[in-house]
């Protein structure tokens, strides 16, 4: 068997499979309660739907690696097994729990302490598995090692940040699935083309794959949510992946920075602080000026607004691959037009954007006018 071969095989696995059980999970997901009910203006839809989509990713990727590591890696040839085989049975187990903690909160919602600690530990999971950040690589291409106890700590804290982020910009219909996708896709390809790089290139595949095979679910209108469930686990798999050898550099770019880019996470947050405390208003105050709030606000609608944010991931994905392979004139060319774009859409001098509702409020002002015109012509 090929390396290509594998890496095809791990793919359609998780693409059928995700394909294949979505539509059961549309079903599924009333009758156990898993339903996500607009409470409030925010909400970006109108109708009680379904929160289970996480079961067609999760079991898509598991089932990929299960593949992987009990069928395809020991037929490879031995320089792309790269010790392979423990990080994988980490990771099955690691991802299983995290999925766990999802659904739990998607069914009872977790109070937030108890769902971070639970996230921690599916950390010390995965770092048991020696899955762990053991260096940097500095500017001038060498290692820089760190001991035991900060590499676990470390660990922790990036493999918790980014667990998180998938969650965050799962704002829109299709946002996190495709992001998540390019984000995978980006990751893979500098994974293959770097040697000896099979465990992380069949997991990024496979992550890619289910969340193009729940994509056609979740675009929108979207027929089902991935809930916390799917959202965590991918944030989760993004995170542990990238740290595994040379892939950890890349992933600061196809990853982290995407991210930021896309208005929920932390760049969005330090983004709205500022914002706040400009305005004289408290820290925690909600608003709507997050960027795809600032996006749909401008009339573009969730279809275009999550293409437009695709191309901005897929600019910095770009990025990255460039980017690894050390041509650092043209990632940063790259980088510099992803943030003009990130310039557009977050500077605005009128003050228009804060003027933004959800669709909920925006139906319910519609259905009074149209009250008000009837009771006027009677």
């Amino acid at each position: 068997m090929t390396y290509t071969m594998a890496i095809g095989i791990s793919f359609l696995t998780a693409l059928a499979l995700a394909l294949a059980l979505t539509p059961a999970a549309i079903r599924i997901a009333p009758k156990i309660g898993a339903m996500d009910t607009p409470k409030d203006e925010r909400r970006m839809h109108a109708k009680p739907m379904p929160r289970f989509g996480g079961m067609g990713i999760f079991i898509g990727v598991m089932a990929a690696l299960a593949v992987s590591a009990f069928f395809l890696l020991p037929a490879l040839p031995e320089q792309f097994r790269d010790g392979g085989a423990p990080k994988l049975t980490g990771l099955i187990i690691g991802g299983a729990l995290i999925y766990a903690v999802g659904v739990a909160d998607d069914l009872w919602g977790l109070p937030a302490k108890v769902k971070f600690l639970l996230q921690i530990v599916c950390a010390c999971v995965v770092c048991f598995f020696d899955v762990r950040i053991t260096f940097f690589t500095n500017w001038t291409g060498g290692p820089t090692y760190v001991g035991h106890i900060l590499s676990f700590l470390i660990t922790v804290v990036w493999i918790v940040g980014i667990t998180n982020t998938i969650n965050l910009i799962d704002g829109l219909d299709g946002l996190a699935a495709g992001v998540a996708a390019i984000a995978s896709l980006s990751i893979a390809y500098t994974a293959f083309i770097s040697e000896s790089m099979y465990t992380a290139t069949v997991i990024m595949i496979a992550v890619a794959g289910s969340a193009m095979g729940f994509l056609p679910f979740n675009f929108h209108p979207a027929r089902i949510f991935m809930g916390d469930g799917g959202a965590l686990f991918l944030g989760f798999m993004l995170a542990s992946i990238s740290i595994i050898g040379p892939v950890k550099r890349a992933t600061v770019i196809a990853i982290v920075i995407p991210v930021l880019v896309l208005g929920l996470p932390i760049f969005d947050t330090a983004f709205a602080i500022l914002r706040r405390l400009v305005g004289g208003r408290p820290i925690m105050e909600a608003d709507k000026g997050h960027l795809h709030h600032r996006l749909m606000a401008a009339g573009m609608g969730q279809k275009r607004s999550v293409l437009t944010l695709y191309g901005i991931s897929g600019i910095m994905g770009v990025t990255a691959v460039v980017f690894s392979r050390d041509l650092f004139a043209e990632a940063a060319a790259l980088f510099l037009i992803a943030v003009v774009f990130l310039y557009i859409f977050l500077s605005d001098t009128s003050g228009s954007y804060a003027k933004t509702r959800g669709v909920n409020a925006w139906r319910a002002e519609r259905r009074a006018r149209k009250a008000e015109e009837r009771r006027t012509k009677l």
